[in-house]
């Protein structure tokens, strides 16, 4: 497994991981695929590069791109803080449960601590398996209603 930065030609991949970032409980039907084109969806991958805090690291098996973390400041369903960037990570369904997800999620938070960002935020529905991996990262919840957390990193050091 090779752990890299998004390439410019390889934007478009954020369109499948956004809809394989939707979180669909067990014995739930998938939603059909255009759902990625709602507003409250789009705003993960389109024009994604154009903002100076979009950034994405993948996770590439054998050439094939099977994961992906990225962030971006928006005013999405994660949205805490205008400065504070919005996490996404995504690993396609054979992948899952090998801890690439775990590794997407350290790699992009130290990205960000180089980069010089003190937190970034996410939100995650509750009955996600990924809430537990957020929780060990050292994220905490901040909001929270009868479906989702709206956790919050954060990437500065304490002071002593």
């Amino acid at each position: 497994m090779i752990f890299r930065e998004l390439k410019l030609y390889e934007y478009e991949l954020l369109k499948t991981f956004t809809y394989e970032a939707v979180f669909i409980p067990e014995g739930v039907e998938l939603p059909d695929r255009s759902i990625i084109e709602l507003p409250e969806l789009s705003i993960y991958y389109d024009d994604f590069g154009s903002g100076a805090a979009d950034h994405c690291i993948v996770a590439e098996d054998n050439g094939c791109v099977v994961g992906a973390a990225w962030v971006r400041i928006m005013d999405d369903y994660g949205h805490v803080y205008d400065d504070t960037p919005s996490l996404a990570i995504s690993v396609l369904k054979d992948y899952r449960g090998k801890g690439i997800g775990t590794q997407l999620l350290q790699k992009i938070l130290g990205m960000l601590k180089s980069k010089g960002y003190e937190r970034v935020s996410l939100s995650v529905q509750k009955a996600n398996y990924a809430a537990r991996m957020y929780r060990q990262a050292g994220f905490i919840t901040i909001s929270e209603n009868d479906e989702e957390y709206i956790m919050l990193c954060s990437l500065s050091e304490p002071e002593l």
